[in-house]
């Protein structure tokens, strides 16, 4: 899928958002052959129990036995959603060192593989 493309899922799902603490919406979509998957930021009173977009997605799409993708595509009106340190280690265990990551506030679209984003990634 192109970003034009994914930019209109995302902002399709901006209203399924749950973030009454930081106001900051966050959707993720997984795109590849088996179409896309979409994730959205839900917060909590205890923050540490707040689940970012991207795990969203891709939580989402192992539930549903679906691996077979080519990158995420996180958009947030807010800000640059640059996935945090949990996110990226859980996209890297499951997605290789090429796999895309493009983050964009709509105006503004920067792109990046998983291995630039978490270099030494955690490995058991």
């Amino acid at each position: 899928m192109k970003s034009v493309e994914l930019l209109k899922v995302a902002r399709e799902h901006l209203e399924n958002c749950y973030c009454p603490y930081s106001g900051v919406q966050v959707v993720a979509v997984l795109f590849g052959p088996k179409g896309p998957v979409v994730g959205v930021n839900v917060e909590n009173a205890s923050y540490g129990l707040t689940v970012c977009a991207e795990r969203s997605a891709v939580f989402s799409a192992v539930s549903r036995g679906l691996r077979d993708f080519e990158g995420i595509f996180i958009y947030s009106p807010q800000v640059m959603p640059y996935p945090c340190g949990a996110c990226r280690q859980v996209l890297s265990e499951f997605f290789p060192e090429d796999f895309q990551v493009v983050v964009t506030n709509g105006k503004e679209e920067e792109k990046f593989t998983l291995g630039e984003l978490l270099p030494f990634n955690f490995k058991l």
